[in-house]
């Protein structure tokens, strides 16, 4: 923490959670925990032996995730000028043009089928090419394309 916060952070591995209070009214708040690796990452263990789940952050990734992020940066490069076209784009990143386009037509998706990549909800079937190749307008039309696709 920065100087003069009046925050102190120590970590101990054993003992008994307690709080006290100085007379100049700082508290001291003392949780004891362990930190374990699994599969690479640390986990804090809490002194009832509990774990928190990973937090979205602390995990990497899906292709469609990764595609989706691409598709609305490679969009805010066009929208802000950065780049005059999506070709421009393409020659940039060392790719194909058609790739390129439809990345950003993932940022026509519907909000729900949004939701549904980032929680990494979407059914198994369902491929980067059934939602970024020529994707409906109408956000209703591409709920039943992707109820279609799940129901295969």
């Amino acid at each position: 923490m920065s100087k003069g916060s009046g925050f102190k952070i120590e970590m101990s591995q054993s003992g008994d959670p307690s709080v006290f209070e100085a007379s100049n009214g700082k508290l001291s708040i003392s949780v004891p925990i362990s930190l374990k690796r699994r599969s690479g990452r640390q986990l804090i263990t809490l002194p009832d032996g509990k774990t928190h789940d990973p937090r979205p952050w602390d995990t990497d990734p899906t292709p469609l995730q990764l595609a989706l992020a691409r598709g609305h940066c490679w969009l805010a490069m066009l929208e802000t000028g950065q780049v005059k076209s999506l070709r421009e784009i393409a020659e940039k990143e060392g790719i194909d043009n058609s790739y390129v386009s439809r990345m950003v037509n993932l940022t026509t998706l519907a909000p729900d089928i949004v939701e549904a990549i980032l929680d990494d909800n979407l059914p198994s079937n369902l491929t980067l090419f059934d939602l970024a190749v020529n994707p409906p307008k109408l956000w209703s039309e591409q709920r039943e394309n992707l109820e279609a696709v799940a129901g295969n």
